[in-house]
């Protein structure tokens, strides 16, 4: 089959809920990803950083492949022997006593939320049922209808209410404004350290710091949703450590398989995540051998091959660079470490035109928000590849 073919396979009995590139992949090597008809380009979304490790990372699949062959799942009713070596090699990572794993990142963040309102009803007193969760305009959470209801995007969420209550929208890097919002029902703030879907939108320094001073002086939780922003995409191994900031609950998903398999978790103290007992929330695939397995392997190589200091040297190399171009397209540069915003004028015609001629470059990245090309590369990357995408960037970003 050619790709035409498989495109129209696809278009014929597949839901139209994507817009992809017209680019048919069949194999992927580190950075590199190959079309069947075997032509190569440099990934520079990395699956929405979901493979942050590179694609088909060795030490993962190696990891994938053993786990596979002793057993796969377990469900929840039994113990295996890889999910509490991955609760402890998490706490040591991330610094939080717990963690409670999930598939979706989706899920994940429901799960942060279920655990935020159970706090404010047992912990904070809050009446039953009238918790409050402030979050940010211009948000992605996932989407499901309660991650929906608290979007600020039409698109996501005009033909699938009616929605669910309890939250209310700031201004994204308005601090002064989430602390008007709070009152006496406030269970938490639930926030991106740096906004990926809305088109790698980058808070004023000190916000971050601030809503946590916030937060700590109100009694309201903090939750970082840093699926996208985690586990070294923005130069630190979690964003909101650009301002040293340890949320009461983090987020994680994506890179935490190192695209191998759906995994997500949220990590937190025990006196939150000991809030919950048998019974009250769960996922027959959360937490299984394999996907445990994975999570290990894909959080070891992160570390020991220095993932997240590449991020941070070669990040701030691409934008340096990316900055350098002259263009009348281009509004400006945005972004941390390997994640990386190039915001274009409204008169540039958006920004799918640019990914389409980029892709002929040999180079995938997608449009984000009409007008913002988004590049994020895996972690793995290093200078010479950049130095090699650079004049092709910069031949499509300054054509006419």
């Amino acid at each position: 089959m050619n790709a035409n073919e498989y495109i129209r396979l696809e278009e014929q009995y597949g839901a139209n809920n994507y817009h992809p590139l017209d680019v048919v992949l069949a194999r992927g090597d580190g950075v590199w990803v190959y079309d069947i008809d075997g032509n190569k380009y440099l990934d520079c979304l990395s699956a929405y950083s979901a493979v942050n490790q590179g694609h088909v990372h060795p030490k993962i699949l190696s990891a994938l492949q053993e786990q596979a062959k002793k057993i796969t799942l377990t469900s929840r009713a039994f113990r295996n022997d890889q999910l509490p070596l991955l609760y402890k090699e998490l706490a040591d990572l991330t610094g939080y006593d717990m963690s409670l794993p999930m598939n979706s990142g989706a899920e994940a963040v429901e799960t942060a939320l279920k655990l935020a309102r159970k706090w404010a009803y047992q912990v904070k007193g809050v009446p039953r049922h009238k918790a409050e969760i402030i979050t940010c305009e211009g948000n992605f959470h996932g989407r499901t209808i309660s991650t929906i209801s608290f979007s600020s995007e039409p698109l996501y969420r005009d033909d699938f209410g009616p929605f669910t209550p309890g939250f209310i929208s700031a201004p994204f890097g308005n601090a002064d404004a989430i602390a008007d919002l709070i009152n006496s029902n406030t269970a938490a703030v639930l926030l991106e350290p740096i906004q990926g879907e809305a088109g790698v939108v980058v808070p004023p320094k000190g916000f971050l710091s601030k809503v946590s001073e916030i937060c700590k002086k109100n009694n309201v939780l903090l939750i970082a949703d840093e699926i996208q922003t985690g586990l070294g995409r923005t130069g630190k191994l979690f964003a909101c450590q650009h301002e040293d900031v340890h949320p009461d609950i983090t987020i994680l998903g994506k890179a935490l398989s190192g695209g191998f398999y759906p995994i997500s978790a949220i990590v937190a103290d025990k006196a939150l995540l000991g809030l919950f007992t048998p019974g009250e929330h769960g996922s027959t695939f959360g937490g299984n051998p394999l996907a445990a397995a994975v999570a290990r392997a894909a959080i070891k190589v992160l570390v020991e091959e220095n993932m997240v200091q590449n991020s941070a040297l070669l990040g701030e190399y691409f934008i340096d660079q990316l900055s350098d171009i002259s263009s009348p397209h281009i509004k400006e540069i945005r972004g941390k470490g390997l994640f990386i915003g190039v915001v274009l004028r409204p008169s540039a015609g958006g920004a799918r035109r640019f990914c389409e001629a980029l892709q002929q470059q040999g180079i995938l990245a997608k449009e984000t928000h009409e007008h913002v090309i988004r590049f994020a590369p895996p972690l793995v990357i290093d200078k010479e590849t950049i130095d090699w995408a650079l004049p092709r960037i910069r031949e499509v970003l300054t054509r006419p």
